[in-house]
């Protein structure tokens, strides 16, 4: 099964308008987009880890007035947000190799990270660190426990995999970062299992 995690990124390059098509732009996010914002200071550069085609998370960050660049693997959905949004900054890359010479005052990877297998997971949390500047915000979603599980994209299988939140906090708390919130399966969410935290000064 955990061989599925190497398919992800000719998925979302392959099924890149049928995954832009179906996306939910009804922002169930906001709650916790706003939560996230409120740990930013007012003109901070905001890091969209896995942005796909911008829409609706980094659209909403740019109508809050952040800058915002988005990274996802998948050139077909990095030209949608370039076309959509040119005040933003869109780069096709690979999240477990990705490098910026500056860090950020925010990082963000909302149904992203938790494509990567368990040991890719392992070693991303630790780029986090390097890429948040001091008392940066971090939000991601992960699953409620650890495992594995298999969705669908077109005729693909879609994988997913979650470590167990003490594993999570303890990665987060070496990378230097403070949890400020987890709420796993979050009815007034869509279920999200949602993780909050803070890089520490």
């Amino acid at each position: 099964m955990v061989d599925l995690a190497g398919d992800i990124v000719s998925i979302y390059r392959d099924h890149a308008d049928e995954w832009d098509r179906t996306r939910g732009r009804s922002l169930f996010e906001k709650a916790w987009l706003d939560r996230f914002l409120t740990l930013c200071d007012a003109s901070a550069d905001i890091l969209d880890i896995g942005c796909g085609g911008g829409e609706p998370i980094a659209a909403y960050l740019l109508s809050q007035g952040r800058s915002v660049t988005g990274i996802d693997s998948s050139a077909p959905l990095i030209e949608r947000c370039g076309a959509r949004f040119p005040q933003g900054r869109w780069l096709v890359g690979d999240m477990r190799t990705m490098q910026f010479e500056t860090p950020f005052s925010g990082l963000i990877a909302w149904d992203s990270f938790f494509h990567l297998s368990f040991d890719d997971q392992r070693a991303v949390v630790p780029l986090f660190g390097k890429l948040a500047r001091p008392g940066a915000a971090l939000m991601f979603t992960s699953g409620p426990e650890e495992g594995e599980a298999i969705g669908r994209l077109s005729d693909r299988q879609l994988y997913h995999a979650s470590l167990a939140p003490e594993e999570y906090r303890d990665l987060l708390n070496r990378a230097g970062f403070d949890i400020v919130d987890f709420v796993p399966n979050d009815p007034d969410c869509g279920g999200h299992s949602v993780w909050l935290a803070r890089r520490r000064a």
